[in-house]
């Protein structure tokens, strides 16, 4: 196969080799973060290519070579529906980022076959010919809105979850909150554990694992504060759990609070992202304006 056959794309990922290296499992390790679970795959699927040439992770590599991986086409078991609204904010040939509307689930289930952002994204994959399954790297419930990210191949899914599990992908997240908070800005640094066994409530315990939370003030209302906050772990439920903990439960939060007449959920929001790209490692900032139903909220308090 000729090197020129290897185009980048949703299949294709090259790295150009800047220097001499033992072999070629170590350059993709060391210089890129290839896990062993995506080269042994590659290797089994004799999908790795050293300058348009197939080979085997132990072949040596020297600079100025060019090392390939080409990920099959797959088919995605999600029904497409046309009809499922995706407010796209960035797409490049490894990512697709949407701002997620509230109420809207993000998985298909047993309970939610239909209806939900994988059956939309299935529908946006099948009309832009992308021959991948759908790759959710981050995960938002039902409720929560904003920046939700979307590999569109194994090697993107893999690469921004380790960032993710490294806690490096810098988190921020905007919220409206009960009461008016005295400090501009401050840090939670407390563990969180579930209540009980069965239980899906988070709280703040001493056996819990860390959770650190840091926020400011963005404005202050009559009764109620709207909160940047950024977090440094990320625990289930965490920010909900903490806020609640100092006095400040999140407005419209009926399990952790209780619900509101002026928003039908909690008014919480995953504002921004900022992370490396997988393949040239350069870092983007990637932001979800607010929904309506939040914005409205604020302009509410704003008139009390």
């Amino acid at each position: 196969m000729k090197q020129n056959i290897l185009v980048e794309s949703e299949s294709v990922v090259s790295f150009e080799v800047k220097a001499d290296s033992d072999n070629l499992e170590q350059f993709l390790k060391r210089e890129y973060d290839v896990s062993s679970r995506l080269i042994k795959k590659m290797v089994r699927e004799r999908s790795i290519f050293l300058n348009g040439e197939k080979v085997r992770r132990n072949v040596s590599v020297k600079k100025g070579d060019t090392v390939s991986l080409l990920m099959d086409d797959e088919d995605d078991n999600n029904l497409p529906e046309p009809e499922i609204e995706l407010d796209i904010i960035y797409e490049d040939i490894d990512l697709v980022v949407l701002n997620k509307r509230p109420f809207t689930v993000v998985h298909t289930t047993q309970g939610h076959p239909i209806g939900t952002i994988a059956n939309g994204l299935a529908y946006y994959f099948l009309e832009n010919k992308i021959k991948k399954k759908i790759r959710f790297i981050n995960r938002l419930d039902r409720d929560t809105s904003g920046v939700l990210l979307v590999g569109k191949n194994s090697f993107a899914h893999q690469q921004i979850s380790k960032q993710f599990k490294d806690n490096t992908v810098e988190k921020t997240y905007l919220t409206v909150v009960d009461g008016v908070v005295g400090e501009d800005k401050a840090t939670i640094d407390l563990p969180i554990e579930r209540e009980s066994e069965d239980s899906i409530m988070r709280i703040v315990r001493e056996d819990g694992k860390r959770a650190v939370t840091h926020y400011e003030v963005v404005e202050r209302y009559k009764d109620a504060t709207l909160l940047k906050v950024r977090l440094e772990t990320g625990r289930t439920h965490q920010i909900r759990v903490h806020l609640k903990h100092i006095g400040h439960p999140i407005i419209g939060d009926s399990l952790y609070f209780k619900e509101s007449p002026d928003i039908d959920r909690q008014a919480l929001h995953s504002y921004a992202m900022k992370l490396r790209l997988p393949r040239d490692k350069s870092e983007i900032e990637l932001r979800a304006e607010l929904p309506y139903d939040i914005l409205n909220l604020i302009e509410k308090l704003k008139k009390a």
